[in-house]
């Protein structure tokens, strides 16, 4: 049996708890021989500023580049507002995406059955939502130079942040989006602003072309951003795949976290480059939530979202897509049953905490492995 070196960064806050129940399952699937995995872990975000003064160390940016996937659970907390800019928390998961470059963060929007009603919106509007939201990462605002705040004296600054992207940036998360639709769909929403932004400009021209050379086949329509997050709110289901730059898919992806009702539920991937020789790419896996000082250490933290990570580092890294959906699915029987985490607990059969509700997960493993 194959073994993947996953690394696990559990982080802060929450983070610690709902990344035990992660291991949890990546213990039973190695010791029923399913799939096997070495586990080794680091600190990110404020606990490694804690031990090292940084939010990531050189040592273990090693130790993420070597292995096959990386498992990140939450980083943050006001414990390390104080902290200098460029040793926050925060900046150990953004050096993660850069020095691993993990240009496409994919963000599924599922909403469960058994959670339609707990949506902000009509149960008919989100019932059987399934899109995916493919966001650039490591272009754009977040990242372009110059990003520098100037004292222009007489008590007045000027902040500024650059909004940049070169041609194969763009054509590279438009293959991502392309391909994807293919296997779902097969249709994509490119998004940006191009009526007020040369850079949506620049956007549009490039997936259009992408699209007439390499993916006639796809249905490819074009909306600006605002719109688009309009029409998340009015008809989400009119979506299967959505492109967009660092900005705005930043936001757009949590507008539609929030159609399924918690940001509990939800996984994401960050993905780079797929190396020709060996097929593999690098690759991030995290919940979409924060780190919830607020609940950390008091077990209610719902764990679905790092579960769900973990499934979709089976799918998207290994290649086991038949275990990833074992995995989707057990996350599905549980819900159907009515056990609840407390921030979806509105209507539940019963509340679990968060290791009750990695064990239903495992048990509902368990019975469709039999």
């Amino acid at each position: 049996m194959a073994a993947y070196k996953l690394f696990v960064l559990p982080g802060d806050g929450i983070g610690p708890e709902i990344m035990a129940e992660v291991e949890k399952i990546t213990a039973w699937l190695t010791r029923e021989g399913i799939v096997g995995f070495e586990i080794e872990k680091g600190l990110v975000g404020g606990a490694a500023y804690d031990v090292h003064g940084v939010a990531i160390s050189d040592a273990d940016m090693a130790r993420a580049e070597a292995a096959d996937a990386v498992l990140l659970a939450a980083v943050g907390g006001p414990k390390w507002d104080g902290v200098p800019y460029d040793v926050r928390p925060e900046a150990g998961l953004l050096r993660l995406r850069k020095d691993m470059a993990l240009f496409a963060n994919l963000r599924p929007a599922i909403c469960y059955p058994a959670l339609a009603d707990a949506s902000s919106l009509k149960r008919e509007l989100v019932d059987g939502l399934d899109l995916m939201i493919v966001r650039e990462l490591t272009g754009g605002v977040y990242f372009g130079e110059p990003k520098q705040i100037i004292d222009l004296g007489n008590g007045q600054k000027r902040a500024i942040d650059t909004q940049v992207y070169d041609t194969y940036e763009i054509e590279r998360i438009g293959r991502v989006a392309f391909e994807l639709a293919r296997k779902r769909r097969n249709k994509v929403t490119s998004s940006e602003k191009r009526n007020v932004m040369k850079s949506g400009v620049l956007w549009n021209e490039v997936i259009t072309a992408l699209r007439a050379r390499e993916y006639p086949d796809v249905e490819l329509e074009h909306q600006l951003a605002d719109a688009l997050g309009m029409q998340l709110v009015r008809r989400p289901k009119q979506f299967d795949v959505i492109v967009t730059d660092n900005l705005f898919g930043d936001m757009l992806s949590d507008v539609a976290a929030m159609l399924t009702g918690s940001l509990g539920m939800l996984p994401s991937a960050s993905l780079g480059e797929t190396n020709p020789q060996t097929g593999t790419r690098k690759a991030l896996y995290e919940p979409v939530h924060g780190s919830a000082p607020d609940i950390a250490g008091r077990g209610v933290a719902n764990p679905i979202a790092m579960i769900g990570s973990l499934a979709m580092a089976l799918r998207y890294s290994f290649g086991l897509g038949a275990i990833a959906d074992k995995i989707e699915g057990a996350i599905s029987g549980v819900l159907d049953k009515g056990l609840r985490t407390a921030d979806i607990a509105a209507g539940a059969k019963e509340t679990l905490s968060t290791a009750q509700m990695g064990d239903a997960i495992l048990e509902e493993l368990r019975i469709a492995f039999k």
